[in-house]
């Protein structure tokens, strides 16, 4: 198990939110944990003095173009970005110093996947440098992959099926826990359970972490094989976790 670093942009600034509060032209409903005042290069540089490699620079919404070409230009090869991610402006954020892009929406038509844009964003980008958004929000007691910052759910389960069958198209999955996103109550262990069992891909896990122990938990439900990312609960985002708690977790579980 890794810990994967974050850098959420929002109108250009490093930011933490509750997940399932961000929606187009609605700003008013957005409930924002944090806000920084820091560059997001500045991030990127502790992840790189850290060695902490395989995290992500997610764009919520527009205006963060030039916040994220920053962030990963500062950290070549070291993150993955995320936000309107497509066949078009891939290469863009690749050539800028991204791992991989990832991607949920752009291969989604009318809630339902498209295999066929899949395979061609697959084709273009390639599939070791392409990593699928899975993030998932419950209902009647099933994960369903949602789409359109988190508030359209498509009619994908996420299950054994569903990961194996996308598994042919790229290198990895990275898995929000919307309904527990931003909020550090606590993480949904049934998703991670489901991850580290059937998973046949890394695949990294954000959304609900509270406490440092969360990670021992992590590691235990998720087979040692679910990846964790943790935003709003570090202290680097004004959360009570100190990052050099984590760092010290890394290094007394390597």
């Amino acid at each position: 198990m890794k810990f994967r670093p974050c850098i959420d942009l929002h109108d250009g600034k490093v930011v933490q939110i509750v997940g399932g509060s961000l929606q187009d032209g609605h700003n008013e409903l957005l409930e924002t944990n944090f806000v920084s005042s820091k560059s997001p290069s500045e991030y990127a540089d502790l992840y790189e003095s850290d060695g902490l490699t395989g995290g992500h620079v997610i764009s919520l919404g527009s205006g963060n173009r030039s916040a994220a070409l920053e962030a990963l230009s500062a950290f070549p090869g070291g993150m993955h970005y995320g936000g309107g991610v497509n066949p078009d402006n891939a290469a863009e954020y690749l050539d800028a110093g991204a791992s991989h892009v990832i991607v949920t929406s752009w291969i989604f038509d009318e809630n339902r996947l498209s295999i066929q844009k899949l395979a061609e964003l697959s084709n273009k980008v390639g599939r070791d440098r392409l990593v699928l958004d899975l993030s998932c929000r419950g209902r009647d007691n099933d994960f369903y992959v949602v789409t359109n910052r988190w508030q359209t759910f498509t009619e994908e389960k996420v299950n054994a099926d569903l990961l194996e069958r996308l598994a042919d198209y790229c290198s990895e999955y990275l898995v929000h826990g919307v309904d527990v996103e931003g909020k550090s109550q606590g993480i949904q262990e049934d998703l991670i359970a489901v991850l580290g069992e059937h998973s046949p891909l890394p695949v990294t896990y954000a959304g609900g972490v509270a406490r440092l122990s969360d990670l021992d938990l992590v590691k235990a439900l998720g087979n040692n094989r679910v990846d964790l990312t943790i935003g709003s609960a570090l202290d680097i985002f004004g959360g009570n976790i100190p990052y050099a708690s984590v760092l010290e977790w890394i290094r007394n579980n390597e």
